[in-house]
């Protein structure tokens, strides 16, 4: 009955008319791309958004960025969601983690925006942002899944995860990326695919993030981290290892992980010893995502 109940609801989203406008701004360089995005299938992107418990905003405005113009922007940022309706494009770093296609960039930060919108603006943590964007729009192939494997074999704490989102290298972003949609998968596979949805919107209530995840769950975050790890070490040993790339995937894995380690202990020593001179670092406190 509920599998009937969503093919229903999916069909509904689709043939219903959608309220959805979408606007770019581009350089004339870029004119290409950003008729592909005024080209975007409403229909699709609303249908994944419900299956997450999210609505289609109403408008979205799209600003596409040359390279050439992307100074003092990390490497590794392809675009970036702000509010509920503005998105910022740079099209020559698509291909990179966790985006493989342009459709893909837009469908990422337009889950941003649906999020923003159903906790009333009220800032959601960066790793549920991310999860949630990652979980409806991708997934992670052979080589990411070894990276995850070995970052989920320490158990990290949600903050250690928070913490390689705050770094500024690649690795530890992507890494970030991987736990977060990990554990966002595994929520919404034991509590249903639309909590995301649920949890934003008791937030829009005046509920605090914990308190909203615990109400729709049962579970604290730690405890749904350690579950989603203890599962992924469970059931992905196997098709990593037993690949053509494994061996050397695992090695790689080890040897990355070993460093996010080296890494996250030296900058917490460093926040533990600047504790009395500056404010910690509060991932709610940026509502800018990725």
């Amino acid at each position: 009955m509920n599998v009937l109940l969503g093919v229903l609801l999916t069909l509904a989203v689709f043939t219903q008319e959608l309220p959805f406008r979408v606007t770019v701004e581009a350089p004339p360089e870029l004119a290409a791309v950003a008729d592909r995005v005024r080209a975007t299938d409403p229909g699709s992107i609303a249908a994944s958004l419900a299956r997450a418990g999210l609505d289609l905003p109403p408008s979205v405005h799209v600003t596409l960025i040359p390279e050439s113009e992307a100074r003092g922007v990390p490497h590794w940022v392809v675009a970036r969601a702000y509010g509920s309706d503005r998105i910022v494009i740079l099209p020559a770093r698509i291909s990179t983690y966790p985006y493989d296609s342009l459709d893909s960039v837009v469908l990422h930060e337009i889950v941003h925006l649906a999020l923003n919108v159903k906790a009333g603006g009220r800032p959601l943590p960066r790793w549920f942002h991310e999860g949630v964007a990652v979980s409806v729009e991708s997934g992670w192939g052979i080589g990411s899944q070894a990276r995850l494997l070995l970052a989920a074999a320490r158990d990290p704490h949600i903050d250690e995860v928070t913490m390689l989102f705050a770094s500024d290298a690649a690795p530890e972003t992507t890494t970030a990326y991987l736990l977060s949609a990990a554990l966002v998968d595994d929520v919404r596979r034991r509590h249903g695919l639309a909590v995301p949805g649920a949890i934003a919107s008791r937030l829009a209530r005046g509920e605090s993030f914990d308190a909203a995840f615990y109400a729709e769950t049962g579970e604290s975050v730690n405890e749904a981290a350690a579950h989603a790890w203890r599962m992924y070490r469970g059931i992905r040993w196997v098709p990593v290892l037993a690949s053509s790339t494994g061996a050397w995937g695992f090695i790689l894995a080890l040897a990355f992980v070993a460093f996010v380690v080296r890494k996250i202990r030296r900058k917490r020593k460093r926040w533990e010893e600047d504790d009395d001179d500056e404010e910690p670092l509060d991932p709610d406190d940026d509502i800018v995502v990725h």
